[in-house]
């Protein structure tokens, strides 16, 4: 069980810190893409990085009211979509949202 558990939360750490720098890797394709400078990137980085900074200041709230198990998996989930949203976002305005 203690296995599991490590596993669990091995994979649980990669998945919510993996997307933060794929970001990098991708922007040289996405820009020319969305027909954006490649200075854009600064953009969806601060825009994640201050999504990364209200998501650390309401996780004591958020844990004490959902638990930890729940909030994990909402963080998961939200990743996911992001990344989906990520993979289909046409414009530069849509990959900002």
């Amino acid at each position: 069980m203690g296995s599991f558990l490590l596993i669990i939360i091995y994979v649980s750490f990669i998945s919510l810190g993996l997307p933060d720098l794929l970001i990098g890797s991708a922007w040289p394709i996405m820009h020319s893409e969305l027909a954006v400078p490649l200075s854009y990137a600064g953009i969806i980085t601060m825009i994640i990085a201050g999504c990364t900074i209200l998501s650390s200041l309401s996780s004591n709230y958020l844990t004490n009211k959902l638990g930890t198990g729940l909030i994990t998996a909402l963080s998961i989930l939200t990743t996911a979509i992001a990344l989906f949203g990520f993979s289909i976002a046409g414009s530069f305005i849509k990959l900002c949202l």
